[in-house]
Order: C-alpha cells, then sequence, then structure tokens
C-alpha cells in the first residue's frame, strides 16, 4: 500500500449460509481516483461495500480504511418526519461542523434547494435520493463509497452528479461508485468487475 491508499481490502470472503458470495476479493482505492465497481444483479456488490465501509463482517480477510468515510447506500436512510434542512442541522451536530455552507452548495448542484423546507417523507424519491446523497458528501471526507447514489435521478441532475464526482477525484477524493450503467463507465478511471465473488480490474478508463 502507498501512502496515498484510502481503502485496502485483502482476500475478503463472504457466506451467506452455505451460498459463498465474496470469495477472496481484493481491491485498493488511493486518493485521486474514482473507481467503479460493476456487476450483475445479485453478484455482491452492495455486500462488497457494506464490508467496505464496516456495516457487515467478512467471514475471512481484511478492511483498512484511512480518513474520514462518507457512505452513501443505495436506499436512503431519512426519517420522514424531518424536514431537508432539519436533515442538515442533524448532520451538521454528529459531523461537528462549523457551518453548513458546503451543505447548501452540495444541495444547489443537486438542485433541490426549493424543497430545503419540505418533510423528507413528502420528497419524491429521486429528491429522496439527492438528500441522501448530500448527507453522505456534506462533511467532505477523504474517502466516499456510493452505492448506486443516483437512483431515480433525472438526466440532468445524473449528469450534474458525475461532474461532482470527477470535481471530488480532481480535489485528492477516493471514490468508489457502484453502478449497473454501461454509459457510466467513461466517467471511472478504472472499472473492477465483481465475477463469481472476485474483483476483475478493467482498462483504464481515462
Amino acid at each position: 500500500m502507498g501512502p496515498a491508499t484510502r481503502l485496502h481490502i485483502d482476500a475478503v470472503h463472504k457466506a451467506y449460509g452455505r451460498r459463498s458470495v465474496l470469495r477472496g476479493t481484493d481491491f485498493t482505492v488511493s486518493a485521486g481516483m474514482l473507481a467503479g465497481v460493476v456487476g450483475e444483479n445479485g453478484s455482491g456488490k452492495s455486500t462488497l461495500l457494506r464490508i467496505a465501509v464496516g456495516l457487515l463482517a467478512p467471514d475471512r480477510g481484511t478492511v483498512r480504511r484511512f480518513g474520514t468515510l462518507g457512505y452513501c447506500p443505495q436506499r436512503p436512510v431519512v426519517n420522514d418526519t424531518l424536514t431537508v434542512v432539519q436533515h442538515l442541522r442533524l448532520f451538521q451536530v454528529a459531523y461537528r461542523l462549523p457551518d453548513l455552507d458546503y451543505a447548501w452548495e452540495l444541495v444547489d448542484l443537486l438542485g433541490f434547494h426549493a424543497e430545503r423546507r419540505t418533510r423528507a417523507g413528502e420528497l419524491s424519491g429521486g429528491t429522496r435520493q439527492k438528500l441522501n446523497l448530500a448527507l453522505a458528501l456534506m462533511h467532505d471526507p477523504p474517502l466516499l463509497v456510493l452505492d448506486e447514489p443516483y437512483q431515480g435521478f433525472d438526466w440532468d441532475t445524473h449528469q450534474r452528479f458525475w461532474h461532482l464526482a470527477g470535481r471530488l477525484r480532481d480535489q485528492g477524493q477516493a471514490v468508489v461508485v457502484v453502478s449497473h450503467l454501461l454509459h457510466d463507465l467513461q466517467h471511472f478511471d478504472t472499472v473492477h468487475h465483481l465475477r463469481e465473488g472476485r474483483l476483475h480490474a478493467g482498462a483504464m478508463t481515462r
């Protein structure tokens, strides 16, 4: 591992009962890298990411993270009774942020500032996911792990997301994105295909 390593997964195994999902998976992501993880439905992509962020323990193998983590799960983890601004203030306290300047910048970039006083339960699915993503990014962590973070986005917001992901990479952050869309592959520096429980690195895309 080099000094710029942000995530290092070594020989990770995971099984659910007799079903083996990960079979000696290796994965390293460095600062300034936008890495894609792709694979068929049921291949274990979300399992791999949950292990990567510490929500799920591997059966064998090691996971090392360096620096603060930002994680955006596939399903929004928001409170339906709280408004957008209440979510931001709650996470401001959790992250110990001095202000919400960057959070509001993300809200503007993702295009849901007009919904700031709306309760999460009244938001559309796409806007709930925008909030989910903003909460994962607002503390500006050096390592980002994003599991299909654009579920429900319209095309314009989808493009805004990739512009943001590229900007974060260029600022030196390590960004991991699970994707199932072939036209997304052009955005990645490296693409890793999860097949039969192992990651297979593809060609550099940049």
